[in-house]
């Protein structure tokens, strides 16, 4: 795999673009978006586990089930979200008038919206510039980044990545743009999450190499334990890399759902080290358990505790909470074959063995725990082989400040 720029616009035949509509008042920023395939693609998707669902993402479920998409739009400042029927009608329109820029069928357009929830959507200030919208329509990095920039809120720096990959002797290459920086918390975390590739694949194959790689990437990671009513990612594969068609398991899908999850575990690290008001990305990587699932859910316990984050923000090496959490976690371990490590660019240090007490440098401690990056390793003893990584940031004031005025 080699690392490649222009994120959705990396695979072949596939354009974006982003404008600023007017959809929030006050804000001058882009706000509307849409990534378009000259060819139809495959398309696979996981939305949100939140009861209370989102318009656009009642309406994209409904347009997924046939498992063919052209286009994409979405839209920031609005979530579209506990709106009624007029913004399941909005949500709709917003399908329509893309299809409409292409000649192609509505239900070949998935929406999505994200912002504040409760406010109706001004889909006037959309429909009036839809045709900007499809002229702003680029191949190039310029296009990923207008559209990347128009789905952000309160992300305080962009979040993509692109790769390419040989299946069969052909070039494949995909390419992805993530949103999200609060209400993040597993299945799914909080996001809005767009995948390109030019891959030749089954619906199938897609739509199995996508779950694994959620489940392995977006749904382990934390910021403060809400999930929206918007999340979803999408990803679409137009075959333009011309590959034999990936239809069954094998090493080249394997290769693919390898190149999938990687992709996705370097977004969602950069969402989580992005969560509101974060000033530390919290890495929370368990060993030794029974199995997989149960060290996914001890270290997602711990990664999304407000007691460690406040200790991280702290840089209080206050090791008692972690084992707390993992106490609560709800899944078979061990206690007193438990032992904790902290660790950073500045070093390791062993704060928890058997798990009690063991002397260790406070100053050591608190010299990694003042990082950029942190990761707490767990380590259980017991000799199962489930192992586990989840993602977080510290709790820190300002996650406070930014919430409590987010409406206005």
């Amino acid at each position: 795999m080699r690392d490649l720029d222009a994120g959705v616009c990396a695979p072949r035949g596939f354009r974006a673009g982003g404008i600023w509509c007017g959809i929030k008042a006050g804000s001058r920023k882009r706000d509307l978006a849409l990534i378009y395939s000259e060819k139809p693609c495959t398309a696979a998707a996981v939305f949100t586990t939140n009861r209370v669902q989102a318009a656009p993402v009642l309406v994209s479920r409904e347009h997924l089930e046939g498992g063919i998409l052209r286009a994409l739009i979405a839209n920031s400042g609005n979530a579209n979200a506990c709106t009624g029927e007029p913004g399941l009608a909005a949500a709709r329109s917003m399908a329509e008038l893309a299809a409409g820029e292409f000649a192609i069928n509505a239900g070949e357009v998935a929406v999505a919206s994200t912002g504040v929830i409760g406010v109706p959507l001004p889909i006037a200030a959309i429909e009036s510039s839809i045709s900007s919208l499809a002229d702003s329509l680029r191949s190039d990095a310029a296009g990923h980044e207008a559209a990347l920039e128009a789905i952000m809120t309160t992300d305080t720096r962009k979040k993509a990545g692109a790769l390419e990959l040989e299946i069969g002797g052909k070039a494949v290459r995909m390419g992805a743009m993530v949103k999200g920086s609060g209400m993040i918390h597993p299945n799914m975390a909080t996001m809005l999450c767009f995948i390109t590739t030019d891959a030749a694949i089954s619906r199938e194959l897609l739509d199995r190499a996508l779950r694994r790689a959620v489940g392995r990437s977006f749904n382990r990671v934390t910021v403060d334990g809400d999930t929206s009513t918007n999340d979803m990612v999408i990803i679409m594969a137009n075959g333009e890399a011309g590959n034999v068609p990936l239809d069954a398991e094998g090493p080249g899908f394997d290769l693919f759902a390898e190149a999938l999850q990687t992709l996705c575990i370097k977004l969602a690290r950069a969402v989580a080290g992005d969560g509101e008001g974060a000033t530390r990305l919290v890495t929370v990587s368990l060993k030794g358990a029974a199995t997989e699932e149960a060290a996914e859910t001890l270290a997602r316990a711990v990664a999304s505790s407000s007691l460690v984050k406040a200790a991280c923000f702290g840089a209080d090496a206050n090791w008692g909470r972690v084992l707390c959490a993992l106490g609560y976690a709800g899944a078979d371990f061990d206690p007193g074959k438990t032992d904790v490590y902290f660790s950073g660019p500045a070093g390791e240090v062993l704060v928890c063995k058997a798990g009690a007490a063991v002397p260790f440098s406070e100053e050591d401690a608190k010299r990694i725990l003042l990082g950029d990056e942190i990761e707490i390793r767990i380590e259980l003893t017991g000799g199962g082989s489930g192992a586990a990584t989840a993602w977080g940031c510290d709790l820190s004031y300002d996650y406070v400040k930014i919430n409590g005025d987010y409406r206005s």
